[in-house]
């Protein structure tokens, strides 16, 4: 399938969907080459815990390539001024090459910033702001930093960390106004991959099972042995946070399984929600049935972007 009109393939979706399946199968169909969405892929060593499924890129002994995957170290704090920064850089040079990038991932913060050019910059630490915040409650930073606008990103408001940062990214923007961002023209189409409630759930608990059973908490023991900071690791959230707090012997074995069973589900929920306020807000999203063979969710996909292609 040779594509003259759109530039930018987006397939996005809830954890355990199945997106990559199908990105890493259409990328071959399309020419294309991945280009991940995932806040925590980015992190080289974090592998299982991140799902990042190396092994779905090689089809048949055909390997499809892949970009902004293992490209910081863990430990350092990437974000989405620098997905957008890096984003810019791989699609120019897969387009370069004639190839057509296919975004693919669940973070909608990340790609909302793509498909939308948030103006972002990169925002210094404000030491004397945050020393006249730390003292307040969470409520009353909450109230501080929807005082100036809705955050883009929800989790913002969830810890005294994220809420700072959030608050002086803000005071930044408006004293410093909007900054002029080159982003490229984009002309994307977005396919969307998704269960049944009662099957996303199924999938979640028997994928971590798996998981933990296969080297996940191996993986976060390697990690703190290497030397990273258990508060790092309790940053990144859901795998990494419930067990760095099992194996610092803070929970035991079922509670970590139980109370991170329950938070990968809640983070689905989470991501649906971001996905429905992007339809809202005028997003056109085509969803695909995550239960359909890889032939059939395939066949689907091209000929959405077939028609899209032809409109």
């Amino acid at each position: 399938m040779e594509l003259k009109k759109l530039n930018l393939i987006t397939i996005l979706g809830p954890t355990a969907g199945g997106k990559t399946g199908l990105a890493a199968h259409l990328a071959l169909e399309i020419d294309g080459e991945i280009l991940s969405a995932d806040s925590r892929q980015v992190y080289r060593k974090m592998d299982i815990g991140t799902g990042k499924d190396l092994s779905e890129y090689s089809i048949n002994g055909r390997y499809v390539p892949y970009h902004l995957i293992d490209i910081v170290d863990p430990g350092y704090e990437y974000n989405v001024f620098e997905f957008q920064k890096d984003f810019i850089h791989a699609f120019k040079d897969i387009r370069k090459r004639n190839k057509l990038p296919i975004l693919c991932g669940g973070s909608g913060m990340y790609i909302e910033a793509v498909l939308d050019a948030y103006k972002l910059i990169r925002v210094p630490v404000n030491k004397d702001l945050r020393e006249n915040l730390e003292s307040k409650s969470m409520d009353d930073l909450r109230k501080i930093l929807f005082s100036y606008k809705t955050p883009h990103n929800q989790t913002d408001t969830e810890s005294l960390k994220r809420i700072l940062r959030a608050i002086e990214i803000a005071e930044f923007y408006k004293n410093e106004g909007e900054p002029e961002v080159e982003t490229p023209d984009l002309n994307y189409i977005i396919l969307g991959v998704k269960n049944d409630r009662e099957t996303q759930r199924k999938k979640i608990t028997e994928r971590l099972d798996y998981r933990l059973k296969n080297g996940m908490i191996e993986e976060v023991k390697d990690l703190l042995e290497s030397g990273v900071d258990p508060e790092k690791l309790i940053f990144y959230g859901l795998e990494y946070k419930y067990i760095t707090w099992y194996i610092t012997g803070k929970i035991d074995y079922e509670t970590m399984f139980q109370n991170l069973n329950t938070a990968i589900h809640q983070f689905g929920k989470r991501q649906m929600t971001w996905f429905r306020k992007m339809e809202r807000h005028g997003f056109k999203i085509h969803w695909i049935d995550g239960l359909a063979s890889m032939e059939k969710k395939l066949a689907r996909a091209k000929s959405i972007i077939y028609s899209c292609e032809s409109s």
